[in-house]
């Protein structure tokens, strides 16, 4: 693994403002991609792969085209990656009160026949269902329109106008799965806001922030999922209090996952507020802390036990990552774990992976 990049990242951003038939969304909805996919591709910040991010942007986010860029990434991404898709858009709300569904709208959508011209939530569940890497973070900017701000609505000038949104049976559809989540920019009976003049949306705002370091509040070199809603959660209602409010999906996620790289304003590995901890606390508890946050799914992730010289049949399986690397070390500590597997080599392996850590950097052979 490169140490100074995150090559199994992986991204499909998705951003439409001039739709064919529909009506337009500021240029900031293009930008939002624009800067996430910037970000994310960044060596200074996210520093996934160039390669692996891709984007579709207006006349290029037709139906057909989203949902072969949603197969192409579940066609790339592996089971130990980790895959991100945004869209920021139209989504509109279709059916009869009771009976509601939501659809994305995509460049070539028409009202008319907004059913067959649009991606329903069953397809898009579904496709995001083939997505086989450990770690999904989906976000979805396409929220209902009304307020003072530039906001999103549908119409189309002939006559039709849709309710638009997201409904949240909808959005927690899309986030069942084992490390799956979903990140909306705010409530359904809200709105996800656009300021005259800004560059970005209110919510790509501060998730642009979050994605270039301020998520990362610990220092720990990572962009983890929950530091990074917790981040533009609190951030969203300070640009536009009382009005926007995002929300977080998840059917069945055990820890803390990292998604990217933190690069952005990193401390130094010397920084007083990380070199006190290591100093004061047991190597083994550093490091079971560590390996935890680097690979949540337990010592199978990245086949990391394996490749450190151990044997996994050694080990008793347990219901979530922090257990089993709980109750992994402790085996390892009283010598078990595999004839070729020490503390030593543990770490060294992990330092492979991951050789930009700080807090991992500066953990020795006890």
């Amino acid at each position: 693994m490169n140490p100074t990049g995150y090559p199994q990242g992986h991204a499909l951003l998705i951003g439409v403002a001039n739709y064919q038939q529909i009506s337009s969304l500021p240029a900031a909805i293009l930008n939002d991609v624009n800067d996430v996919a910037a970000t994310l591709s960044s060596p200074h910040y996210c520093a996934y792969p160039p390669a692996n991010v891709v984007t579709l942007l207006d006349t290029n986010a037709t139906r057909a085209a989203v949902l072969k860029g949603l197969e192409e990434l579940a066609a790339r991404a592996g089971p130990d990656d980790t895959a991100c898709v945004f869209f920021s858009g139209h989504g509109g709300i279709v059916g009869s009160p009771g009976n509601e569904e939501s659809v994305l709208v995509t460049v070539d959508s028409d009202l008319a026949d907004i059913e067959n011209t649009s991606i329903s939530s069953n397809e898009l569940a579904v496709a995001l269902a083939q997505i086989k890497a450990k770690r999904l973070l989906v976000f979805i900017d396409a929220c209902h329109a009304g307020g003072a701000a530039i906001s999103k609505r549908l119409i189309d000038g002939k006559g039709h106008e849709l309710k638009s949104g997201y409904t949240q049976d909808v959005l927690a559809k899309l986030a069942v799965g084992s490390g799956r989540a979903l990140m909306a920019s705010c409530r359904a009976d809200e709105v996800s806001a656009v300021f005259p003049s800004a560059r970005n949306s209110v919510f790509t705002t501060a998730l642009l922030a979050g994605l270039r370091g301020a998520a990362d509040k610990s220092s720990s070199g990572f962009i983890k999922v929950f530091d990074l809603f917790n981040y533009v959660s609190e951030e969203v209602p300070k640009l536009i209090p009382a009005d926007q409010h995002p929300i977080f999906k998840a059917d069945n996620l055990e820890v803390n996952f990292a998604i990217a790289l933190s690069q952005g304003g990193k401390k130094s590995p010397h920084s007083p507020e990380t070199t006190p901890m290591v100093q004061k606390e047991v190597p083994w508890s550093v490091l079971e802390k560590i390996l935890v946050e680097l690979y949540p799914f337990g010592p199978r992730d990245q086949e990391v036990w394996s490749r450190a010289g151990g044997d996994l049949s050694r080990l008793q399986l347990h219901p979530t990552g922090q257990a089993a690397w709980h109750a992994a070390l402790r085996t390892l500590k009283q010598g078990g774990g595999g004839r070729n597997i020490n503390f030593g080599s543990l770490l060294s392996t992990a330092k492979e992976d991951f050789a930009n850590h700080p807090q991992l950097a500066m953990l020795k052979i006890p």
